[in-house]
Parts: C-alpha cells; sequence; structure tokens
C-alpha cells in the first residue's frame, strides 16, 4: 500500500493509478513505475506496525521522514478496569473452561446422587485433576503483576502436550 501527503491531507492507495499526471509530466504505467519515480511524486510505502490490540492501538496514519515511509504510530491502551477486576475475568475464564470440562462426566456425579452408583475411580482422577488445574491457574493469574500481563494472558486449563520434534 502506498500513501501521498497533500496540504496536510494523508490519502492512501490500495492499487496505484495506471496513469499519473505530476509533476514530471503524464506517466503512463504509473502503478508498476519504480520506487524513484514514486517518490519524486510524493508515494511512499505504508507500513503498519505489529501491535497487540489487546494492549495496544494504533493512532492515525502519519510520515516518518526518518524512515521516507507513511505509518501508525502505536500506544498503550487505556484500561480502566483495575487490576483486581481483570484478575477476575481471567479467572472466571478458566472456571468456565473447567465446568465445560467437568460437564462431559457430570452425568457420573448425578447417577451418585440418584441412586448411589460408584463413580469409577479414572472419573473421580481426571475431575480432581480439573479442579487442582483450576486452583494452580488462579496462583498463577494471582501472581501477574500488571493489567498488560494479565490482559495477554491466555486462558487455558491443561498446558498443550509438547511435540515431540
Amino acid at each position: 500500500m502506498k500513501a501521498r501527503q497533500i496540504d496536510g491531507k494523508i490519502t492512501t492507495y490500495k492499487i496505484l493509478p495506471e496513469t499519473w499526471d505530476g509533476k514530471s509530466g503524464h506517466i503512463i504505467n504509473f502503478r508498476n513505475a519504480p520506487t524513484e519515480v514514486l517518490e519524486a511524486e510524493g508515494f511512499y510505502d505504508v507500513v503498519k506496525p505489529a501491535y497487540d490490540p489487546r494492549v495496544e492501538e494504533l493512532g492515525e496514519i502519519e510520515f516518518n521522514s526518518d524512515d521516507n515511509q507513511f505509518t501508525y504510530p502505536k500506544s498503550d491502551k487505556t484500561i480502566i478496569e483495575t487490576l483486581t477486576q481483570l484478575k477476575d475475568i481471567k479467572k472466571q475464564a478458566v472456571k468456565d473452561l473447567a465446568n465445560k470440562e467437568l460437564s462431559k462426566t457430570d452425568w457420573y456425579v448425578t447417577r451418585k446422587a440418584d441412586i448411589d452408583a460408584a463413580i469409577p475411580e479414572a472419573i473421580n482422577t481426571e475431575r480432581a485433576s480439573i479442579r487442582t488445574k483450576v486452583e494452580e491457574r488462579e496462583l498463577e493469574i494471582d501472581g501477574l503483576s500488571t493489567k498488560k500481563k494479565v490482559l495477554t494472558w491466555s486462558p487455558i486449563l491443561f498446558d498443550p502436550p509438547e511435540l515431540g520434534i
């Protein structure tokens, strides 16, 4: 993508015009013109910086004269929630994941309550493991010291298996 600034107004171009009437006259096949020609006419690359939209935001496009390119300044988002509120949201997300996993075997617990049928030991072990993981994840969340760290922490219950590559 290219952009051009005229009288303080920046216009972006996903596709350059096929022809151009500019400083050096009428240019045919302008879209495929060399960089020097494009820059002589004020067209420069648009570079969008890498950023994390969970904690950063991009400003309005501007020209960076040091690099001869248009770019978007990035800044930290203003986060109105308190650190405690953000942690509570992440903890609830972990609990929701646990509830989803526990719901797969809830029928064993219901059957136990209804007719006193035994719950297989493997199921009891699995359910205990899920509850233990929730406690571990909550401790992880409590250990996060900034809003940015909390916002970028992804709620998971169990670590993904390691690939034996």
